[in-house]
């Protein structure tokens, strides 16, 4: 038993299962209102919930671990990194593997038993999940990379529901990639100097810190521009507006928080930006239920 629980303390460690709560809230954010706009509803059925939730806990799984196998000579000579599960040999290269392609093979199952369109368009998923971790390699816009692959989170809610995308949900996919890429922007800044020395690319191994401040606050100005206009065009109400102004307000104090001590890029990256999502949920559900 006590072998049982360190595997699967070990697998946590690996995948970092907290971090789901980046994209868990906006694919139930599509779901809820794409199930509203069909069915004037916001439940969509069990069903459909427990798959969303496998197939979007799998697709993570999938391209964290892949992730920690492609950076395994990466992850090993840097610091912070060094004690991973897959660096220091607690979880064997074979074992990784094996995860990878079990987590593939449960997020088509699930895709499959959504829907046909949600079944095919798991493979492109799949792919740029894993596309993020060599992207890195050879361009700075790979935070863009990392923010499409959890800006997909919303698109596949919707698909689950309409087997189609709305205009208003790729505003949603479009702000949650920016959202993503300019907090990873600010979290990079913890490998600069690393980055520079191995030939990794990040904006502040390119750009620098101050001009990384400057892109990562445009990218989330962008980020609300884009929730508004899907608020706006998904016809919702004020609780939806107050959940994009919070957003900014969480944002703003995000970048205050790590200008003012570095030490604290873990606490704005995980702390502040799980709120976040959360909360945007929450104001949307509310607002769903609520009759004006």
């Amino acid at each position: 038993m006590s072998r049982f629980l360190c595997i699967l303390k070990d697998i946590n460690e690996l995948i970092v299962f907290k971090h789901s709560v980046f994209a868990l809230p906006f694919i139930f954010v599509a779901m809820t209102v794409a199930s509203k706009e069909l069915n004037s509803s916001v439940w969509f059925g069990t069903r459909l919930f427990v798959l969303g939730l496998i197939a979007a806990v799998s697709a993570r799984s999938f391209a964290m671990a892949f992730n920690r196998l492609a950076d395994e000579n990466i992850d090993k000579h840097n610091p912070r990194t060094a004690n991973r599960p897959s660096v220091d040999g607690r979880i064997g290269r074979k074992n990784m593997i094996i995860f990878i392609l079990l987590n593939a093979a449960i997020f088509i199952t699930s895709a499959y038993l959504i829907n046909e369109t949600a079944f095919y368009v798991s493979f492109a998923i799949l792919l740029v999940l894993a596309s993020y971790s060599l992207f890195k390699r050879f361009s700075s816009l790979a935070h863009l990379v990392l923010g499409l692959s959890l800006g997909l989170a919303p698109i596949a809610g919707s698909i689950a529901i309409l087997e189609m995308t709305p205009l208003w949900v790729w505003f949603l996919c479009i702000g949650v990639i920016f959202w993503v890429a300019g907090f990873d922007s600010l979290y990079s800044l913890q490998d600069i100097e690393y980055d520079k020395k191995h030939g990794l690319y990040s904006i502040p191994s390119r750009y620098g810190w101050n001009k990384t401040f400057i892109i990562s606050s445009l990218f989330h100005c962008l980020t609300i521009l884009f929730w508004l206009l899907f608020v706006v065009f998904s016809k919702l109400g004020a609780l939806s507006y107050a959940a994009v102004l919070l957003s900014a307000v969480i944002l703003f104090f995000e970048h205050k928080i790590v200008k003012k001590d570095f030490n604290k890029i873990d606490r704005a990256f995980f702390t502040l930006n799980g709120y976040l999502g959360i909360m945007f949920f929450a104001l949307i559900f509310a607002d769903l239920v609520i009759v004006w």
